[in-house]
C-alpha cells in the first residue's frame, strides 16, 4: 500500500498500485530497501517509520553474522557504520591475547627453549672455555630468553589487534580497486563494513584456539585442516599444505563474498573469482613457511 494524499488529509489505509517507473526515477541512496519493496509490484503498506533512515548497525548485529549474514548486509546498503564494532573487535582480541599470556604457556615455552640452549652450550663448551667465561655466556642466554619472553608477550597482546585492523583495511582497499576496475562505483565505507563484520568469525576462531590452549595446556594448537593428518615426529609437505587452510578463513571469505553481492558492489561471478583468488593468496602466505620447515625437517632426517 502506498499513502495517498488528498489536500490536507492523508489516508494510510488505502491500497494503490505503485508506479514502478516513477519509483525508479526518484529512488535515491538511503531508500533502496523501501524502493525495492515498492517496485516488487505487490501491494504493501508502507509504515511511516520506514520512510526515514533505517537504524544504524549496532555491535550486537555482529553476532547475527553467524546465522543470518544477509540480513546484516542488506542494512549496509542503506547505512554502513563500523566504528563501534571494530572497536569491540580490537578490545576482545586484546583480551584474548591477555588470556593467552595468563595461561603461562608463553613463559613455559620460552623457558624450555632457554634451558635447551643452556644444556647444549654447557655440553659443547665445557672443555673449550674457562668456567667464568662459560658462566657469562650462560647469563647472556638467560637474558636473551627474558627478552624473547617479553617479545612473545607483546606479540600476543598487541600484534593480534594490529594485524586485525591492518588486514581489514588492506582487504577493503584491494576490494575498492577491484570494484573500480569492474566499472562500478565503489563505496569504501561499505567495503570496510563488510570486512569488519566478516571478521567476527576470525574472532570466534581465535577464541576457540585460546580455549584449546587452556584445555590442553600447550601452545601447539591448530584449527586448520592439518588435523586430518596424523602428526609425526617431523612435518610433512601434505601436513604443511593442509596447515595453511583454515575453515574459519574459508568462512570469512564466504561472508565477504556474500556482502559484496548483497550490497551490489560486485556481481556473483566477479565476487566469487576475487574472493577465491584472495583466499588462495592468503593460503600461500601461510603455507610457504610451513613447507620450508617441512623440507628442512626431511633433509635433517635424511
Amino acid at each position: 500500500m502506498v499513502q495517498r494524499t488528498t489536500g490536507a488529509h492523508i489516508d494510510t489505509n488505502e491500497t494503490v498500485a505503485p508506479d514502478v517507473k516513477h519509483l525508479r526515477s526518484v529512488c535515491a541512496p538511503g531508500t533502496q530497501t523501501l524502493c525495492a519493496a515498492a517496485m516488487s509490484g505487490k501491494p504493501t503498506q508502507i509504515d511511516t517509520k520506514m520512510t526515514g533512515s533505517p537504524p544504524p548497525l549496532r555491535v550486537r548485529d555482529a553476532a547475527t553474522m553467524v546465522w543470518a549474514p544477509r540480513s546484516v548486509f542488506r542494512r549496509m546498503v542503506d547505512v554502513s557504520t563500523y566504528g563501534w564494532t571494530l572497536t569491540w573487535l580490537v578490545l576482545l582480541t586484546t583480551v584474548l591475547g591477555f588470556f593467552t599470556i595468563q595461561t603461562g604457556l608463553i613463559d613455559r615455552d620460552v623457558d624450555q627453549a632457554t634451558e635447551q640452549r643452556l644444556s647444549r652450550l654447557e655440553l659443547d663448551q665445557t672443555d673449550l672455555i674457562s668456567r667464568s667465561e662459560l658462566s657469562e655466556r650462560m647469563q647472556d642466554v638467560r637474558e636473551e630468553g627474558e627478552f624473547w619472553k617479553f617479545m612473545a608477550r607483546t606479540q600476543a597482546l598487541l600484534f593480534s589487534p594490529a594485524h586485525l585492523v591492518a588486514s581489514i583495511l588492506l582487504i577493503a582497499s584491494v576490494l575498492y580497486a577491484t570494484v573500480a576496475l569492474s566499472g562500478r562505483k565503489p563505496e569504501y565505507h561499505t567495503l570496510v563494513s563488510i570486512c569488519v563484520y566478516a571478521s567476527v568469525v576470525e574472532l570466534i576462531g581465535m577464541a576457540l584456539r585460546v580455549a584449546m590452549m587452556m584445555f590442553y595446556r600447550t601452545m601447539a594448537v591448530d584449527t586448520s585442516l592439518a588435523l586430518l593428518v596424523p602428526a609425526g615426529d617431523s612435518p610433512t609437505p601434505l601436513r604443511a599444505v593442509l596447515g595453511g587452510i583454515d575453515p574459519f578463513e574459508i568462512w570469512f571469505w564466504y561472508l565477504v563474498r556474500t556482502g559484496l553481492v548483497t550490497t551490489w558492489q560486485l556481481g556473483r561471478g566477479w565476487s566469487a573469482v576475487v574472493c577465491v583468488l584472495l583466499f588462495v593468496f592468503c593460503c600461500i602466505l601461510r603455507i610457504a613457511p610451513l613447507l620450508m620447515a617441512a623440507q628442512g625437517g626431511m633433509q635433517g632426517v635424511s
